[in-house]
């Protein structure tokens, strides 16, 4: 049998590749991922960051023109308006977009209006608050869709809300010429951004007081309330038993003294 020469073992032999080579590879490749996620990621964070610069230089224009004179060129508050530091992005929609800001008067207690603003412009002056400090932000849809447990809605809303706004959400009246307004055909989004910034008198109701699914829970009952009229017929405002007896006091114990005054005519 022939012996095979060193040259043809070598020929035979199948090439290895360098471990320096494949640690070159590797490091390209990655190398080429990250520079190119990196350049992506850049440039969606330079357009971001453009736009809300462009939000906050509009926004700051809106609120020197309509804003400042009560809260402040710098949101430090004054004698006539309070400070907007801290009361972030979801105080300043529900206000503006609500009209309840600016103030078309001074009284007990700003009323709602149609709103002066865009919703563009609204965007801008709650971009413009929220940079200067941190606070509550726009809610996630998550929770506006009206799609949790209207049962457990209905529960904490006797409980944390009732005493001011009726069972049925109808309002009522408060001290000082102050009222808790009807939550009849109010936004998803309203609701949830009064929970958590407390206007006028209402109190703050942050996530450690009702979660956000508790929150949407609440919004649920709403909108319940909102698609289900009363079964019962007229509802007489939905105000309880004292506008019921005032109504059977005046019609029908005034309806039986009609009766009883036309019977005794008539026999007369």
């Amino acid at each position: 049998m022939a012996k095979s020469t060193p040259l043809q073992s070598k020929k035979q032999r199948p090439a290895r590749r360098s471990k320096l080579a494949s640690i070159a590879l590797i490091t390209i490749g990655l190398l080429a991922t990250g520079g190119a996620y990196a350049l992506f990621t850049t440039s969606a964070t330079a357009d971001t960051t453009a736009g809300s610069e462009q939000l906050i230089s509009q926004g700051s224009k809106l609120f020197a023109a309509n804003c400042a004179t009560c809260h402040g060129m710098n949101l430090e508050g004054t004698k006539a308006g309070p400070s907007l530091l801290g009361v972030g992005a979801a105080s300043v929609e529900f206000q503006v977009s609500t009209g309840r800001m600016p103030l078309a008067q001074s009284g007990p207690q700003a009323q709602e209006k149609p709103s002066q603003f865009t919703t563009e412009q609204t965007k801008a002056l709650y971009t413009f608050v929220a940079s200067k400090a941190p606070g509550p932000g726009i809610p996630d849809k998550t929770y506006l869709g009206g799609n949790g447990n209207a049962a457990k809605g209905a529960e904490l809303f006797r409980i944390n809300c009732a005493m001011c706004h009726n069972v049925a959400g109808a309002g009522g009246a408060l001290t000082q010429g102050k009222y808790a307004p009807a939550l009849t055909g109010v936004t998803a989004q309203h609701i949830y951004e009064a929970m958590v910034t407390g206007p006028q008198n209402m109190p703050v109701f942050n996530d450690k007081n009702i979660s956000p699914t508790d929150k949407a829970n609440i919004i649920t009952y709403l909108k319940y309330l909102d698609q289900n009229p009363s079964p019962g017929g007229f509802d007489l405002g939905n105000l309880g038993p004292v506008s019921e007896g005032l109504f059977l006091w005046i019609f029908g114990l005034g309806t039986i003294i009609g009766v009883t005054v036309w019977l005794t005519a008539k026999a007369n």
